[in-house]
């Protein structure tokens, strides 16, 4: 059962930063998730929301920006004092960190709200570059970009991902669309869904694991992932379980 960090180790970290990014790493994480969108002048950049008044010290839209303003901002704002300034990252410089590092990266087009053009050929052409390909997975709440990133590149897994209230069926629909993966809240987990899902042979990652009882519940159920704000919880459950 994989560890997957939340945006990187967001429970004690800016989340979507590099030091998120690194400090998972440290604590253990199999791989990280993290969101990419486009800017203004078509870079695609790390950052969860569609603007940046939540997690930054700026406003307004990130497709309303380049990514020289994006850069100018601080990601740790939030954060007070506790954190020197840390900048929004790129996805060409994180693909540079991780190929240095051994992890896997669980890529979230964020094209559910604004479909931005390209998105998909543009991040593979960065992870290509990096020679990332076989390390990589992509999810959406926007089911057909990843029927758009399978198209370019049919060796990377895809994975579905639902809201809150989940998917029934969610094996039998994954399977028809070619869908490796099915992203659901744990809320939406029972052992009737997690059957279907093995009958049709589809792996589930799982979010957003951050209480001890539903992080035994997804061990009994053998989930493929946990999407975790800490994953250095996550770990040394495990490491518990060997």
């Amino acid at each position: 059962m994989n560890v997957i960090a939340h945006r990187g180790y967001s429970g004690c970290y800016p989340e979507n930063t590099m030091l998120a990014f690194r400090k998972a790493v440290e604590a253990g994480c199999d791989g990280i998730e993290l969101d990419v969108q486009l800017t203004k002048d078509g870079k695609v950049v790390i950052i969860h929301d569609e603007t940046v008044d939540r997690t930054t010290d700026g406003t307004g839209n990130v497709r309303d920006k380049t990514l020289a303003d994006l850069r100018t901002l601080n990601a740790a704002h939030t954060w007070g004092t506790t954190f020197p300034k840390e900048p929004i990252p790129s996805f060409e410089e994180y693909c540079e960190w991780a190929a240095t590092v051994p992890i896997t990266t669980n890529i979230e087009l964020k094209t559910g709200v604004v479909y931005y053009e390209d998105i998909e050929k543009k991040t593979i052409d960065i992870i290509t570059k990096y020679n990332l390909i076989d390390r990589v997975l992509f999810s959406s709440f926007n089911h057909c970009t990843l029927i758009s990133a399978k198209k370019i590149a049919p060796s990377i897994p895809v994975g579905a991902l639902v809201g809150e209230k989940g998917l029934v069926n969610a094996g039998y629909y994954c399977k028809k669309y070619g869908f490796d993966f099915y992203h659901p809240s744990y809320k939406t987990l029972n052992e009737a869904a997690v059957a279907e899902l093995e009958k049709f042979g589809i792996g589930f990652n799982v979010w957003t694991i951050n209480d001890m009882a539903e992080l035994e519940k997804m061990y009994a159920w053998k989930a493929s992932g946990l999407i975790t704000n800490y994953p250095a919880v996550c770990r040394a459950y495990l490491k518990g379980k060997v």
